[in-house]
C-alpha cells in the first residue's frame, strides 16, 4: 500500500442492514471546481453523476429530497457493503461489493426498485473477491469503478477530487493510499459521512505489509484526509471484526489506538503487528485485479 451537491440530514445507525433516511438541504448539482470530475456512468469523457434511492417511507420528508442507506454484512471476511440510492430516481451505487453476496444485492435492489448505475470498490481487496464483476454480468449497463492508482480493471477510474452522482446526491473520492496504493475515501456531498475503506477501521487502521503497504503513507492519508472532516461526519469501514457498525471522525481523532499516536509510533505499532497472511490473498487479488472475473 505505500504507495450535485446534496446536504444530508445526519443518519441514524440501526442495526446491521438498516435503512436511513437523509435529509437533503440543497438539490442541485454542482459542477466542482477546476481539476474535478463528476462520474455519471455512459458519460464519456466528461463522466457525469450516478443517482441513488430512498425508502418510500420517513413520512416527515419530501419524497424528492430522500436518501436510501443500506449497510449490508458479509460475514466470511467480515466485509460492509454499502447502498446508497435516491428515491425519486431510483438511480443506486454500491460500495465494496462481494462476490458470495451478489444475490442478496440483487435481491435487495429488486425489492427497492431500484436502478444499479455503478458499483465502486474503495481499493484493490486481500481478503475477499468483489462482487463487481458479477453484478455487471447480471446488470447489462452497470459500471465498475476504482482507483486509477489501484491497478485493476474498471469501467470508471477514479482521481482525488472526483464525484459518484446519483440523483440529487453524490459522494466526493478523497485519495487516501497507504494500505494500498489505490484506496481511496468516499465522502458525502455535505461531509456527514465518509466511506473509508481499508484506510480507517473503527479503533484501528488497515494493515500496511502487502500490496504496497506503507504506514507513513496511511497515518499522512488519515491525518490529512479523514481526520479534517467535521467531528460529527460518520465513518462507515470496509470491515470491522467486533460487531462494531459507525463511527465519527471526532471519535477516532480522540480514541484510535494507533492514529492518536505520533508519526514515529505509528510506524513502530504497524511494523510489529505480526499479523497472519490474509487467508484468500492468492485468489482474491489475481480476481480482484480484473474487476472479481477471474475463473469464475
Amino acid at each position: 500500500m505505500c504507495s450535485v451537491v446534496s446536504r444530508v440530514k445526519q443518519a441514524q445507525q440501526h442495526a446491521l442492514a438498516s435503512t436511513h433516511c437523509l435529509r437533503t438541504i440543497t438539490g442541485k448539482w454542482s459542477y466542482a471546481a477546476a481539476g474535478r470530475r463528476l462520474v455519471r456512468p455512459g458519460g464519456g469523457a466528461g463522466l457525469q453523476p450516478l443517482q441513488a434511492a430512498s425508502r418510500h417511507y420517513c413520512s416527515s420528508m419530501e419524497p424528492s429530497r430522500r436518501l436510501l442507506f443500506r449497510q449490508l454484512f458479509e460475514s466470511a471476511s467480515s466485509t460492509y457493503t454499502y447502498l446508497l440510492a435516491d428515491t425519486e430516481t431510483k438511480e443506486a451505487i454500491l460500495i465494496d461489493p462481494v462476490l458470495e453476496t451478489v444475490d442478496r444485492d440483487l435481491k435487495l435492489l429488486g425489492e427497492l426498485g431500484l436502478n444499479l448505475k455503478v458499483a465502486v470498490n474503495t481499493h484493490c481487496h486481500a481478503d475477499h473477491i468483489t462482487g463487481t464483476g458479477l453484478l455487471k454480468r447480471r446488470l447489462p449497463g452497470l459500471k465498475s469503478a476504482i482507483s486509477k492508482h489501484s491497478g485493476a480493471s474498471a469501467d470508471v477510474f477514479l482521481s482525488e477530487g472526483d464525484k459518484i452522482a446519483f440523483g440529487k446526491h453524490h459522494l466526493s473520492v478523497r485519495e487516501t493510499p497507504g494500505h494500498t496504493d489505490g484506496c481511496v475515501t468516499l465522502v458525502s456531498g455535505d461531509h456527514s459521512m465518509a466511506f473509508t475503506g481499508d484506510t480507517l477501521l473503527i479503533r484501528g487502521c488497515g494493515r500496511t505489509d502487502f500490496q504496497q503497504g506503507c504506514s507513513k503513507r496511511l497515518y499522512e492519508s488519515v491525518h490529512q484526509k479523514i481526520f479534517s472532516l467535521p467531528e460529527q461526519c460518520l465513518v462507515y469501514p470496509a470491515h470491522d471484526y467486533r460487531g462494531q457498525t459507525v463511527s465519527t471522525v471526532g471519535e477516532e481523532r480522540e480514541f484510535n489506538p494507533r492514529l492518536t499516536k505520533s508519526l514515529e509510533e505509528f510506524v513502530d505499532i504497524m511494523k510489529n503487528l505480526n499479523l497472519p497472511k490474509p487467508a484468500k490473498i492468492d485468489i482474491a487479488v489475481p480476481a480482484n485485479l480484473v474487476c472479481g472475473l477471474h475463473e469464475i
